[in-house]
């Protein structure tokens, strides 16, 4: 969001009220952000921010679990952009909650990567090498990014489509975490263009190989994969 939005942290510590230092902190993976930075991020970004804050209070959990410290600031002492810190009780509710709505939007995205490769086939029903990708991709069940964690890359061509058996679409526009990440950063991989390892984020690596990808195809560089990109990658 920071990159797509072209804020530098001078901008963003401006915008938001939250110091240069603390964005280089929460940007950085060094704190976790308070939820109101969260917030003011997607303000400022233009973003609706309820899907983040979901997210946010499954990191929180995480972050907790691991021993790691949220850059929270504890029951009423000021947080860095000057507002109160609203921690207290309910937000062990809230977190819940939040859990469970990611949850459930994570079984809503898994069943909509698993039918899309029915309809990627342009009209004429599934060939056979999609119809043997799509059981390989939909077999790697729901997708759950692990740090350190990376994939291999057994790229093979069927039927003039290169393929590396973690999904068969040739539509999706990637941002999230997934199995259709893993697929484009082994594909990037077998055709040069180094994402760092396919662990199925969509982070400032797989962005750079991208671009370069595009570059070379005569595409617009803005390292977002979509179609036009698939069908590169594909060959």
């Amino acid at each position: 969001m920071k990159d797509r939005s072209g804020l530098g942290l001078s901008s963003l510590e401006s915008k938001t009220g939250y110091s240069r230092s603390s964005w280089e902190r929460y940007l950085n993976g060094k704190a976790l952000p308070p939820r109101q930075a969260v917030e003011e991020l997607a303000r400022v970004s233009g973003v609706e921010p309820t899907r983040l804050l979901v997210l946010h209070e499954v990191a929180e959990a995480a972050w907790r679990e691991r021993g790691g410290t949220a850059d929270v600031p504890a029951p009423g002492e000021s947080a860095p952009g000057g507002e109160p810190s609203t921690a207290s009780a309910p937000r062990s509710r809230s977190l819940l909650i939040g859990i469970c709505a990611a949850v459930a939007l994570g079984a809503l995205l898994v069943g909509l990567l698993i039918a899309a490769p029915w309809k990627d086939g342009g009209g004429g029903g599934k060939g056979a090498a999609e119809t043997r990708h799509g059981a390989a991709g939909s077999s790697h069940g729901t997708f759950v990014y692990r740090p350190g964690k990376t994939y291999p890359c057994p790229v093979k061509r069927e039927n003039g489509r290169a393929y590396a058996g973690y999904s068969t679409t040739r539509t999706a526009i990637l941002s999230q975490p997934g199995w259709d990440v893993v697929e484009a950063q082994c594909l990037l991989r077998h055709l040069g263009f180094d994402p760092g390892g396919a662990d199925g984020v969509y982070g400032e690596n797989t962005t750079r190989a991208v671009k370069r990808l595009q570059k070379k195809a005569g595409l617009p560089t803005d390292g977002i994969v979509g179609p036009h990109t698939w069908q590169v990658l594909r060959g």
